[in-house]
C-alpha cells in the first residue's frame, strides 16, 4: 500500500461523537443540496422571466459554478486531510449563503455567473465529497454502511426543496427566495459542522497542506488512476444526460407529459433502491471489478432505451434501472479511491479523481440536448451516450484493483 498508518489510527470509531456526526451532516447534505443545488432549477423559469436573460445564458452561469465546484475540490481535498471537516465544511456553509445573497442580488449577468462561481466553490466544501471524506476517515473498513445512509439522506434534497422552492416562489420574487435560502442555509448547516463534527480526526497530525501534492504523486500520477479518473468522467457525463434528458426522449417517442413523469419518478427510486443494494453488490464483487460490472450495466440499460420504441411500461422499467445504476454510481465514486488506495490522503486523492467527473456533470445537462440537435435524433444521442459509458467500462477493466487499503 502506497500509504502506511499505524492500525490504530485506521480503526473505526463508534462513539456517540461520530454517530452525531453522521446525524448532523444527513441534515446538512439535504440543506446544502437543496440550497446551492436544486433551487436553481426550479428557479429558472422565474428568473430569466424577470431579468430577461436567456435560458442558455443562466444555465451557463450555473454550469459555470459546477466547474468551479470540481476545481476548488483539489484544494478543499488538501485542507480536509490536513484539518479535518469542522471547519471545512462550517466555511463552506457560510460561503454557501454569501454566495446566494450575491445570486439573490445580482444586478446583471456578469455578477449572476461570479455569484454561482462563488457558490461552486462553496459546493466543494458543504456537499458529498467532504461529507464522503469525513466518514470514510472516521468510519474506516466500516465506511459503507454510513457512507450508503449519507448518500440516501442527500437523495431526498430535491424531494425536500423543489417543493418548498416552488412554495417560496408562488408568494415571493426569485431574488427574496434565495436570499433566505441563503438564511436557512446559514442558520441550519454552520451550526451543525461546528458543532458536531468534532471527533478527532485521523491524521491531523501529519505533514503540512504544501506538501501533500508530494505525498498523492506517485498516485496521481499512475496509470490505474488516469484511467479510473476517465471511467469516472464518462460514466458521470453518459448517466447524468441521460436521466436528464429523459422527459424530451420519451417526447419524440411520442408519449405525453404524464408517462414522462412518471419515468422521471421511476427513476428517483431507482435510484434509492440502487443505493440501498449497493452494498450487497460489494459483498458479492471485488473491487476490480465492481466499476467495470456496474458501468456495463449503465451502457445496456440507456442502449435498451436508445434501441427499443416502446411499450411505455418497458421504457419506464429501462428509465428505473438507468437511475439505479446513477443511485450505485454516487457509492461507487465516494469508494472507489478508497477501495484502491485506502483512507490515508483520501480527501486529496478523491478531489483529484472526481474533478474530471465534476465537469462532465457541469456539461451534462446540455451534453444531451446538443448530441441531440447534432444527430437530429433523442435515441440516436443515447446510442452515443450508451457508448461512452461502455467505454468507461473498458478503461475500468484495463485499470489495476490499486495497493488495496483498510
Amino acid at each position: 500500500m502506497i500509504f502506511s498508518i499505524e492500525k490504530h489510527r485506521e480503526e473505526p470509531r463508534t462513539d456517540p461523537a461520530l454517530r452525531r456526526a453522521l446525524v448532523a451532516l444527513s441534515v446538512t447534505e439535504i440543506v446544502s443540496w437543496g440550497t446551492l443545488y436544486y433551487a436553481f432549477p426550479v428557479s429558472l423559469t422565474n428568473i430569466t422571466g424577470d431579468t430577461g436573460w436567456s435560458v442558455t445564458a443562466t444555465m451557463c452561469a450555473f454550469s459555470v459554478g459546477l466547474i468551479a465546484s470540481a476545481v476548488a475540490g483539489i484544494p478543499v481535498g488538501r485542507l480536509l486531510d490536513r484539518y479535518g471537516p469542522r471547519w471545512v465544511m462550517s466555511a463552506g456553509s457560510v460561503l454557501g449563503c454569501l454566495s446566494l445573497v450575491a445570486v439573490a442580488t445580482a444586478p446583471g449577468l456578469a455578477w449572476f455567473t461570479a455569484a454561482w462561481v462563488l457558490a461552486g466553490t462553496a459546493q466543494a466544501a458543504a456537499l458529498y465529497p467532504p461529507a464522503f471524506a469525513a466518514l470514510t476517515r472516521w468510519y474506516g473498513p466500516r465506511r459503507l454502511r454510513p457512507l450508503t445512509l449519507l448518500s440516501l439522506a442527500g437523495g431526498l434534497a430535491s424531494v425536500v426543496f423543489a417543493p418548498v422552492t416552488a412554495l417560496l416562489l408562488a408568494y415571493l420574487d426569485w431574488r427574496a427566495t434565495f436570499l433566505l435560502l441563503g438564511a436557512v442555509l446559514l442558520v441550519t448547516a454552520t451550526p451543525l459542522h461546528l458543532f458536531c463534527l468534532r471527533a478527532p480526526w485521523p491524521g491531523a497530525e501529519g505533514p503540512r497542506p504544501g506538501t501533500a501534492f508530494s505525498d498523492v504523486r506517485p498516485v496521481v500520477l499512475s496509470r490505474e488512476f488516469a484511467l479510473l479518473a476517465a471511467a469516472l468522467a464518462l460514466a458521470a457525463l453518459s448517466l447524468y444526460a441521460t436521466t436528464l434528458n429523459l422527459v424530451p426522449f420519451l417526447a419524440e417517442r411520442g408519449f405525453g407529459t404524464d408517462i414522462a413523469a412518471g419515468a422521471i419518478a421511476l427513476c428517483g427510486t431507482g435510484q434509492i433502491l440502487g443505493r440501498l443494494g449497493y452494498p450487497a453488490l460489494t459483498r458479492r464483487t471485488s473491487t476490480h471489478h465492481r466499476m467495470t460490472l456496474l458501468l456495463t450495466a449503465g451502457a445496456l440499460a440507456i442502449a435498451f432505451l436508445a434501441l427499443v420504441p416502446g411499450p411505455a411500461p418497458l421504457l419506464c422499467v429501462a428509465a428505473m434501472a438507468a437511475g439505479a445504476v446513477r443511485g450505485m454510481f454516487t457509492l461507487l465514486q465516494a469508494t472507489a479511491v478508497s477501495d484502491r488506495w485506502g483512507v490515508r490522503r483520501y480527501a486529496t486523492l478523491n478531489a483529484f479523481a472526481t474533478a474530471p467527473a465534476g465537469t462532465a456533470l457541469a456539461v451534462a445537462p446540455a451534453a444531451g440536448a446538443l448530441l441531440a440537435a447534432g444527430l437530429s435524433s433523442y435515441p440516436g444521442a443515447f446510442l452515443v451516450l450508451a457508448a461512452l459509458v461502455a467505454a468507461g467500462a473498458a478503461l475500468a477493466a484495463m485499470s489495476p484493483a490499486g495497493d488495496g487499503g483498510p
